[in-house]
């Protein structure tokens, strides 16, 4: 009877853990892609701003910022997608893992030399690889990595507020 009653303890709360992480997943069409970092979904009849997590690509008025948002465009725009969320930003975009099938797009970025590794958000142990796979964009002189002295967005938004 103990044994019974520990298993149905631990299937319950197995079960209140998988409803809870539902709830984090969301599956839809790709309706737009405001920059490199940044898509909007469509599930079901909701809109949902994606910011995409522990990386950072480059701003519009930056080199390789229209780039960087035509490869994520080509990846994601229009097809389906799913998104796991980590967070949400203060502008109220959820942060998260975004999966083109199989492909992680966050990763994608980071690996095509699209994006930097956002070090000081990017705290999941994913992110020790991708800082192997932005290391071996730089050395490849792939992608904003082939400039001669690319400007980490973070650091271009600083510059342009002061």
């Amino acid at each position: 009877m103990l044994k019974a009653t520990r298993l149905f303890i631990a299937l319950f709360i197995l079960s209140l853990t998988a409803i809870g992480y539902a709830d984090d997943v969301i599956v839809g069409k790709v309706v737009g892609v405001a920059d490199g970092d940044t898509i909007t979904v469509l599930q079901d009849r909701t809109q949902y701003k994606i910011r995409l997590y522990g990386i950072d690509t480059p701003e519009s008025h930056q080199d390789f910022g229209n780039r960087a948002k035509q490869f994520t465009s080509d990846l994601v725009f229009g097809k389906q997608v799913r998104v796991v969320k980590k967070d949400i930003d203060r502008y109220g975009r959820i942060v998260g893992m975004v999966y083109v099938g199989d492909v992680c797009v966050n990763e994608s970025l980071v690996e095509s030399g699209m994006a930097w590794v956002y070090r000081k958000y990017c705290m999941m142990e994913i992110c020790e690889s991708w800082f192997d796979l932005e290391s071996m964009a730089i050395d490849g002189d792939i992608g904003l990595w082939s400039h001669p002295n690319p400007v980490a967005p973070w650091e271009f938004r600083k510059k342009k507020r002061s």
